[in-house]
């Protein structure tokens, strides 16, 4: 398993599908998983530090395992199977829960609990990035810096100028 950091969200064209994505903390592999609206906005929140007003599911679930005692330990993506991804919560206990990456990775975001990703999926669907392609990267993160998760409104689409 190799850790991965979640660069963002984003919505892509022309299908208008959000993606997060992801890279290899100690490598150059970037893991691209599409995900529905909903997921990527509370992504998107987690990740801007939006708070609202009352817990939607994914804070929810990070009070239900702290009220309960339970720590997130870490998330691991497990396996790809004809373009679907998988994922295990691992709590502190060791107990293993399967769930959806899209959740586990919004949920790890909100406990500041690591993702990792196993090896086979990485070298399955993980696409490495040249040096001298870093600057579409870091284009991307500028446009994930002044993304909105407004913008990810499954009737609208992303906002345009």
């Amino acid at each position: 398993m190799r850790e991965v950091d979640v660069v963002g969200v984003r919505v892509e064209m022309p299908s208008n599908q959000p993606i997060v994505l992801l890279r290899e903390s100690a490598g150059e592999r970037y893991l691209p998983i599409w995900v529905g609206a909903v997921e990527a906005t509370a992504i998107a929140f987690a990740q801007q530090g939006v708070v609202p007003p009352r817990p939607l599911t994914h804070d929810l679930l990070k009070d239900l395992l702290q009220a309960t005692g339970h720590e997130l330990t870490e998330v691991q993506i497990t396996e790809v199977k004809d373009g679907v991804f998988y994922a295990n919560l691992v709590l502190g206990e060791g107990i293993e829960i399967s769930a959806r990456p899209s959740d586990s990775i919004a949920l790890a975001l909100r406990t500041g609990s690591r993702i990792v990703c196993s090896d086979q999926v990485l070298d399955e669907a993980g696409l490495a990035v040249p040096d001298d392609q870093e600057e579409e990267v870091e284009r991307f993160r500028e446009f994930l810096d002044q993304i909105t998760p407004e913008d990810f409104d499954a009737d609208q689409g992303p906002a345009r100028d």
